[in-house]
């Protein structure tokens, strides 16, 4: 019995009652009625005809074939055993009864109850590959195996031979042994192939010297030591983290007297030294293939690029992508996918759908992982459309989505605000038969906590527990974190209690999440209960926790309960990191103490922790709050001195102060420094030069001006001013429109915003989603329809990009004035601009995105969740 031989992981298994399964069909209900045996002789007769596989009326009879139907006519064909194993695959890819793992095993059964050996050999070796890419698949299938044997069945040596060759496929190199094993005991003798496939899958779960004695063992009956076995101990010593050792079988094999090598072993060895990080000595090694006569394989360039793209080298990965195409090098799925998911994380999305559309276009079909990782890309954009219409392509390729694929898009629906219909979406998943994870559950809990629905959260986590998904840490964690940022620690405290009792464990994270949400609204020693339950639970890996009670307690100006939690942190063998030294500099600087933060700067580099840019943040805006702009402009330079790049915030304070203090000229000195370090500047420095401006325009008036004002007060002279000032220092023209357009939108002047447009067009610019979505936004909120549509068709010609966010409104608002042609015109030049090339497919799911849910019908769903199998929608 080769499953209970050796149990490597308990699977629940379904019970083989195929006799259940007969009630499925009319046809089958009654096993010896006539008309079961008219079926079996009427579809006998089609299957003598030529090219029966693409029969009609055929293909009608199979689709809702049960197994028994099928092993009856496959017994009244046994004569035919080719015809009967064709008809028996033919089958499992039509049959809606026999497509699964268990209905297939069902089959299995009642043709061993039939004698039917000859045949369940060969349909046997055929479910065996259909297995090459589920475990739990083939562990099912080896249970029925053993189960079979008990009534006289036997595999046999194919059989052995092509589960040997899964089972490595599948990595589960201990169950190849203990079937070779079983195997031998059976008297069947192994061949070079079967000796290679059980040495390949030892090696490939690291089992090397386990691999070693094997083939020492094997080497003694007369087998040869070749190519593929060393490179075979080569890959194990690799997954067994043993390069030396891997180094070493290479340069034997290389030898004059050696088997020699391949580009499979060079790839390995490449792989081995991108594992541990080796990168330079991985390019070598591929350079040292071609000079040895071996061209890098499509598999030796994805190696290098995934390694490349995981540590985030993307030129270096784009160099390698071009040079395998230059070299005749045809990337594969695997290739594109990596490619696709790396500019998606690292590039932007619209340079992964240019490569998406390059991996169709060499004729590849994504495969499911790449569908995913595309769809994600767009997701974390907010581009929900472009996900909905992806996952419409898939359906078309016949491509299923996954429950990941679906995690994706309820993740990009809780991002974009819309938790509510990512529930929605939830309920016809598992209306198709998919079911969510506790991931599905968490993405949800996180959504709806995040718009503040934190009621919905919970019934979320309740109605896990209804049908039977644990929640684990994460859904507990995202909840308290919800609650915590209500400023309901208490209520969140009760979940802690929870997770206790239902044994999920408290770390660092959760724990640090509610001592903060108790600090946040003064409840400190509540916070300190918690952080003495931490130590208990061993949970703290981290200075955060005291980062955070350090925090609280220098905004409190205690100085010797700062030094008191300093000292417990050196007691507990944690060192203090340079979140925690700019915790203290913060402390004095907010006590006026600057010369003592100053101190703190240079006990820091002392002890060897460097001064961060948040440390000097912290010091220089103490500076300017007192009125020190000189000093404030020293440290700036001193920081540059110690290769500490400012960021925006600094550059942010520096030219309000210098803007405060009527240094009008300084502060654009520092925007051109800011340009030139490749600084993006922010909105607020924007509207700080901006006032700037107005101000040393209203010198001497009597008015009193208010930057918070300054839209409603300039005129459109001081926009072109600032914009003026803008170019001279460098910085980008189009980052200045938006901020004069985005402002002026904002309280009103469309008629200035209107000119900048037009301005800005006629330098080859167009506005960004932002300026759209507040001008459209203007015209929505008086229900002035026309004048949105208007504006919208005028961005779409401008070749505006526009978020979900912006059009569905008017959408909505149009179809509840009954103007439904519009709105249907609307969504067509949008999916057009968007360049959808399949609008039918997609019509679908913008109707889905647009349409309204109550919450209360969504409460509903969920308290429905665990009392249904399949909610209807």
């Amino acid at each position: 019995m080769l499953l209970r031989a050796i149990r490597l992981q308990a699977l629940p298994l379904k019970t083989h009652n195929f006799r259940a399964l007969q009630s499925i069909s009319l046809l089958s209900s009654l096993p010896n009625s006539d008309p079961l045996n008219d079926t079996v002789h009427h579809i006998s007769t089609l299957l003598k005809k030529p090219n029966w596989q693409n029969n009609i009326r055929l293909k009608s009879f199979v689709s809702h074939m049960n197994p028994h139907l099928v092993s009856k006519i496959i017994a009244f064909h046994s004569h035919d055993i080719p015809l009967s194993l064709n008809f028996s695959k033919w089958v499992c890819k039509q049959s809606t009864y026999c497509y699964d793992i268990d209905s297939r095993i069902n089959l299995l059964y009642l043709l061993v109850s039939d004698n039917l050996y000859g045949i369940v050999h060969k349909v046997l070796v055929f479910l065996i590959k259909e297995c090459f890419s589920s475990k739990t698949d083939i562990l099912k299938l080896i249970d029925a195996i053993d189960d079979m044997e008990k009534i006289g069945f036997r595999i046999n040596y194919p059989c052995y031979s092509m589960l040997l060759m899964c089972l490595m496929k599948l990595d589960m190199g201990l169950m190849t042994f203990m079937v070779f094993k079983r195997m031998v005991e059976g008297g069947f003798v192994v061949d070079g192939i079967d000796y290679r496939t059980i040495v390949n899958a030892l090696c490939k779960n690291g089992f090397v010297q386990a691999a070693e004695m094997f083939v020492s063992r094997v080497l003694k009956l007369g087998f040869e030591l070749d190519v593929y076995v060393c490179t075979s101990l080569v890959l194990g010593n690799c997954r067994a983290g043993d390069l030396s050792e891997a180094f070493r079988v290479f340069e034997l094999m290389s030898k004059e007297d050696g088997c020699g090598v391949n580009s499979v072993t060079f790839s390995i060895l490449i792989h081995g030294l991108c594992e541990v990080g080796r990168l330079d000595e991985a390019c070598k090694s591929k350079e040292n293939m071609s000079v040895k006569g071996f061209q890098p394989s499509v598999r030796t360039y994805t190696i290098l690029i995934k390694a490349m793209c995981d540590n985030g080298l993307v030129n270096k990965a784009c160099s390698l992508f071009d040079e395998m195409i230059g070299k005749g090098c045809k990337p594969n799925v695997h290739t594109y996918t990596v490619m696709i998911d790396m500019l998606c994380k690292e590039v932007s999305i619209n340079e992964a759908n240019g490569m998406f559309r390059k991996m169709l276009k060499d004729g590849l079909y994504p495969s499911i992982v790449t569908y995913n990782a595309l769809i994600n890309g767009y997701c974390k954009e907010g581009r929900v459309v472009s996900a909905f219409e992806l996952l419409g392509l898939m359906e078309r390729r016949h491509c299923k989505p996954n429950i990941r694929t679906y995690n994706e898009l309820f993740d990009g629906l809780c991002k974009i605000g819309k938790p509510h219909k990512a529930v929605t979406l939830l309920r016809k998943v598992i209306n198709n038969g998919i079911s969510p994870t506790e991931v599905t559950f968490n993405i949800l809990i996180d959504g709806f906590c995040r718009v503040g629905e934190v009621a919905m959260a919970i019934e979320i986590l309740r109605s896990m527990n209804s049908i039977g998904i644990k929640p684990d840490k994460f859904s507990y964690t995202g909840l308290i974190d919800g609650l915590c940022k209500m400023g309901k620690p208490e209520k969140a405290s009760v979940f802690l209690g929870v997770m206790v009792k239902e044994g999920v464990s408290l770390d660092e994270v959760t724990l640090t999440t509610l001592i903060h949400g108790y600090c946040k609204i003064g409840k400190t020693k509540d916070g300190l209960v918690l952080f003495v339950e931490m130590i208990k639970n061993g949970c703290m890996t981290s200075p955060h926790i005291f980062n955070i009670f350090l925090d609280i307690i220098s905004k409190e100006v205690k100085l010797v309960e700062e030094n008191a939690i300093l000292g417990k942190m050196i007691k507990y063998g944690l060192v203090p990191s340079v979140v925690t030294y700019t915790i203290l500099v913060d402390g004095l600087c907010k006590r006026g103490d600057i010369n003592s933060s100053l101190e703190m700067l240079e006990s820091m580099r002392q002890v060897g922790c460097r001064p961060n840019v948040y440390a000097y943040t912290t010091i220089i805006n103490c500076l300017c709050k007192f009125g020190k702009v000189e000093e404030a402009g020293n440290l700036f330079i001193e920081m540059q001195k110690d290769a500490v790049l400012p960021n925006e915030i600094i550059y942010g304070l520096l030219v309000k102060s210098y803007v405060a203090a009527g240094r009008l000229n300084l502060a654009f000195e520092i925007l051109n420094t800011m340009s030139q370090n490749g600084c993006k500047p922010s909105s607020q420095i924007y509207l700080a030069l901006l006032s700037g401006i107005l101000k040393s325009e209203m010198e001497g008036s009597s008015r009193i001006f208010s930057p918070r004002f300054v839209f409603k007060d300039i005129d459109i002279s001081h926009a072109i001013k600032l914009r003026e000032k803008f170019v001279e220092c460098g910085g980008h023209l189009v980052d200045i429109y938006n901020f004069l357009i985005l402002g002026l939108s904002r309280v009103g002047r469309i008629s200035e915003s209107e000119y900048l447009i037009q301005e800005m067009v006629k330098n080859g610019l167009y506005p960004d989603s932002d300026v759209c979505a507040s001008i459209i936004d203007h015209f929505y909120k008086s229900h002035d329809y026309d004048l949105c549509l208007e504006w919208i068709r005028r961005f779409l010609g401008y070749g505006c990009i526009f978020s979900f966010a912006s059009y569905c409104p008017v959408i909505v608002g149009l179809q509840s004035e009954g103007r439904f042609s519009e709105a249907d015109r609307l969504i067509s030049d949008l999916l057009k601009d968007a360049d959808v090339e399949n609008q039918n497919a997609i019509t679908p799911y913008i109707d889905f995105l647009v349409k309204g849910e109550e919450p209360c019908e969504i409460l509903s769903f969920i308290e429905k969740i665990g009392h249904r199998e399949r909610p209807v929608i």
